[in-house]
């Protein structure tokens, strides 16, 4: 009876040994794919360098952040569907992002194609921007008293949105920025 005794506190240990290296390796590999995720939220690099290719893609009103990041990684214009639904919530552009139909490019980086998805806001929601939507709410006053009432939940513009930047880039109000990725206007010299 001493020897199975033995046999079985030798038999636990190693067991208990072998369950707090598991444990320990569990969290190690957890720890580094966590890092690893955060880190990419903000140091994502764009698909391409360069021009890039372009692509047109047509969100609904209906698409959730996973289905829209889903499409992107399925158009080869992001590498990880997950990773942009973290950086959709992380992003300052979240509120603003809508429907419709938009031409992005695979140089552009996760955020600025969510900046080139904002759509205009209506008079209501005017107020309450913040601080980063300030250039974009000047220009739309400028505009939407330009071209009437906003559109009702599509791309304001034209079916690509180019037409909304192209109104934007002439208010000169500093919006040269949102144009960027939309062809490349400003900055291609």
């Amino acid at each position: 009876m001493k020897v199975t005794s033995i046999i079985a506190a030798v038999a636990g240990a190693i067991f208990r040994v072998v369950m707090a290296v598991a444990v320990v390796y569990v969290i190690y590999r957890g720890a580094g794919i966590c890092y690893d995720y955060g880190y990419r939220i903000f140091t994502e690099p764009a698909m391409t360098t360069g021009e890039g290719r372009r692509v047109t893609v047509t969100v609904s009103p209906d698409m959730s952040a996973l289905d829209i990041g889903k499409l992107f990684e399925g158009r080869g214009l992001v590498r990880d569907a997950r990773l942009f639904v973290l950086q959709y919530y992380l992003s300052e552009y979240r509120e603003d992002v809508g429907p419709g139909t938009f031409d992005l490019s695979t140089a552009m980086t996760a955020e600025e194609m969510m900046q080139a998805m904002v759509v205009e806001k209506t008079e209501e929601e005017d107020g309450e921007g913040d601080s980063a939507g300030s250039g974009s709410s000047l220009g739309q006053e400028d505009s939407s008293s330009e071209s009437g009432p906003p559109a009702g939940g599509g791309a304001p513009g034209g079916e690509d949105g180019t037409e909304d930047a192209a109104r934007d880039g002439m208010t000169g109000d500093g919006v040269t920025e949102d144009t960027e990725g939309l062809g490349g206007e400003p900055g291609t010299e």
